[in-house]
């Protein structure tokens, strides 16, 4: 039984963990600054990922209200299997279930890929303190 779910979470960690986005910020039609964040999925999803967007979601409403609210933060959730986001998950290189930070300052965008830490700490009481201190990181460089 723990030989399956161990190779159920190895699958899902190597086929769903992207790759940084290592060539720098990509030129974008949108001006000023702002945080995305970003959770690909597939239509199919399992429990852990489920869970990453549930923990993300609260964090966002509980710390940063204000911000979500003036739109300095955005949270989206993005099915990678539909059609209309082929494009953006393929900007992203996101082909499976991924989370993502993306920067907008100035029309660039820079993607501050997540998805090892989120699979990694998902069931961790730590996950929502790194998160919000990743994003409040972010917030003091825009």
């Amino acid at each position: 039984m723990k030989f399956s779910y161990l190779f159920v979470f190895a699958f899902l960690l190597f086929t769903s963990c992207q790759p940084q986005d290592k060539d720098g910020p990509i030129a974008t039609t949108e001006t000023g600054s702002k945080i995305e964040i970003i959770d690909f999925h597939t239509t199919h999803r399992c429990q852990t990922c489920l869970k990453i967007e549930d923990s993300t979601n609260k964090l966002l409403q509980a710390d940063f209200k204000k911000e979500m609210d003036a739109g300095t933060i955005t949270f989206r959730v993005v099915n990678i299997d539909d059609e209309a986001n082929y494009k953006m998950a393929e900007r992203f290189q996101a082909a499976g279930t991924a989370l993502f930070i993306n920067v907008v300052r100035n029309g660039e965008e820079q993607h501050i890929d997540l998805t090892d830490f989120a699979f990694m700490k998902a069931y961790d009481d730590e996950f929502a303190n790194e998160l919000k201190a990743k994003i409040e990181a972010q917030l003091k460089t825009l």
